[in-house]
Formats: C-alpha cells, structure tokens, sequence
C-alpha cells in the first residue's frame, strides 16, 4: 500500500502522519489525529458538519484530500477555544440555543467564523446564504442566525 507524508499545523502544533494518497482531511483529523469534532454527516459534501478553517477559510474537509493541505494551517472546533474560554462564536451558541442534537454546531461555528471574517456585520438574510452548505436538521436555523448575529457583535467589540 502506497502512503504519503504530509505535514501540517493543526489547532496551533505541527503534525505529521503518513497516509493514502486519497485520505480525505476529514478522515486525518478524526482517525490520525483523534480530532472528533469535526464530523462526517453525508459522505457526499452536502451537509458541511466537516467543515474546518485552511488557511483561514473555511472548506468541507471531505472534499480536501489530506495531502492538499500539506504545509497548511488547520484549525477544528478543537481549537477555536482559548483554554477554558469559548471562543466568541461559540459562547453565543451556547447562550442563543444555535443547537439542539449537536451534530452540525462545530460546522456551523467554523463556517460562521469565516463569515465574520469576510463581513463583520452579517445581515440575516447574508448569514442564511452563507449557512447555505450547512445543514442542520433539527432547528428551522432561527437560533442559529441569532447566534451568529450575537457572536459577529461580540468578535467586533473583541481586542485580540
């Protein structure tokens, strides 16, 4: 069996780890790394529960091939948090029920995290067409766009 090297920084920390060539990101995150947060839900880039941030972007780590992102920085829902602070964007999911089974959250929130990034004031009708390759099955995304309303106020008036 052919394997490939590749290196890259995840969450902050240099990694490393020899795969097949047609390893989707996704699958060296959870089964290299150990890294479950970020989710398989569709197996066909529908539903964007994998979605993580390269390079500051946000993808759908299944449609990534580990190799790809060779020399890239990734960042998980694993490490969107300072510590045992939650990050702005998942302190207001928490507090506005942006979730209920939890399944599409670490999606939604990185996705959302890039949408601050592209545009600091979203409106509703732009967080719902940026959510478009999100799916969530269980809330009507009321509370979601409400939480990302929140968590874009709360990153503007953050000092980093």
């Amino acid at each position: 069996m052919m394997t490939s090297a590749v290196k890259m920084t995840v969450n902050g920390k240099a990694v490393s780890g020899n795969v097949e060539p047609r390893t989707l990101l996704v699958q060296f995150l959870r089964e290299h790394l150990g890294l479950t947060g970020t989710h398989v839900g569709c197996d066909t880039s529908q539903c964007g529960a994998c979605v993580v941030n390269v390079d500051g972007v946000s993808i759908k780590s299944c449609t990534l091939l580990a190799v790809q992102a060779e020399g890239a920085t990734v960042k998980t829902i694993e490490g969107l948090a300072n510590g045992d602070e939650l990050h702005p964007m998942q302190a207001a999911f928490r507090e506005h029920h942006g979730l209920q089974c939890g399944f599409c959250t670490p999606g939604m929130v990185m996705s959302a995290v890039d949408l601050v990034r592209v545009n600091k004031d979203p409106s509703e009708h732009e967080i719902r067409e940026w959510l478009e390759g999100n799916i969530c099955r269980c809330t009507g995304y009321h509370n979601i766009v409400k939480a990302i309303k929140a968590g874009a106020a709360a990153m503007r008036g953050a000092t980093t």
